[in-house]
Order: structure tokens, then C-alpha cells, then sequence
């Protein structure tokens, strides 16, 4: 289940690389009506994620203290470039945390995913580990996907 849960979150990783690749700084913070989550944040946003995923399974903390009211939960993006890293920084970022969160999770050993947790959405430990690194990484690769649309790109890859 490690090894399918691994495969299935580098693979949308990839996708949301192939993503970006072709954009410039400037357009990594285009805005379109409607599609608030520009690519910057959106790539953020996962790497903070991985981050929060990781220092849940026991790894310690790597990114700036600041990164949580840039790119976390309840963050608004902005239109503004010089408020966040480069493009090639965030493609760096994102491949160290692809990198970390992939490591603790293949650290883990069965009674750390049957863990409890005290929310009634994520029972257990693997519950959370799913959604946050396989249904979350997911559902913002499509939002990046729409974003790209609605700037005037196409589609780079097939998801699925």
C-alpha cells in the first residue's frame, strides 16, 4: 500500500512539473477570473503540505516559518510576483519535498498508519496519509490544470 500510495503522489508531482515548465515567472502568478490559485501558490501550497505531512509522521520541520501564511490553509494567493520564490526555486523546493515526505513515508511501519486520531474524517493515521498526499495532491494538480486553461495554455500531459 506504501509503494502504490509513493507511486501515485510522484506521478501527479510530475504532472504539476509538466505543468509549469513552460511558464514564465510572470505568468506563475497570473490570476483569471474565477481561478484564484494561480501556479505559484498552487506549488506552495503542496510543498508546505508535504511538509505538514511529514513533520505529522515525525520529520523535522525544513521551510521557512513565514511559508505557513504564504501558502498554507486559508492563505490568499496574490498577483503579486515578488511575494514569492522564482519558478525554479519553487521546482527545486518541490522536488526536496517530494523527496523528504516520500522518505517518511516509506519509514513507516504498520502501527504508525492504524494510529488514531482524534478526527471522525481520518479515524487513523493512514486515513489522513492518503487524503493529504494522494486525494489533496490530486485535487489542486486539477486545479492547476483549470488554471492553465484559463490563461490560455493547453493541457501538457494526461493525468490519469
Amino acid at each position: 500500500m506504501i509503494d502504490e500510495l509513493i507511486h501515485t503522489f510522484e506521478a501527479t508531482v510530475r504532472f504539476m512539473e509538466q505543468s509549469v515548465d513552460d511558464l514564465s515567472d510572470e505568468e506563475m502568478v497570473e490570476q483569471p477570473s474565477g481561478v484564484p490559485n494561480h501556479a505559484t501558490w498552487t506549488l506552495g501550497h503542496i510543498i508546505f503540505s508535504c511538509q505538514g505531512m511529514a513533520t505529522e509522521l515525525g520529520a523535522a520541520p525544513w521551510l521557512p516559518d513565514d511559508w505557513e501564511s504564504v501558502f498554507g490553509y486559508g492563505s490568499t494567493p496574490r498577483s503579486e510576483e515578488q511575494q514569492y520564490p522564482k519558478k525554479a526555486q519553487l521546482q527545486t523546493l518541490l522536488a526536496d519535498a517530494t523527496t523528504r515526505l516520500c522518505h517518511t513515508v516509506r519509514s513507516l511501519n504498520a502501527s504508525v498508519l492504524r494510529r488514531p486520531l482524534s478526527d471522525e474524517d481520518f479515524p487513523t493515521m493512514g486515513h489522513l496519509l492518503l487524503q493529504v498526499v494522494v486525494a489533496h495532491t490530486a485535487f489542486h494538480a486539477g486545479q492547476l490544470a483549470v488554471w492553465r486553461r484559463a490563461i490560455g495554455k493547453e493541457s501538457v500531459a494526461v493525468f490519469v
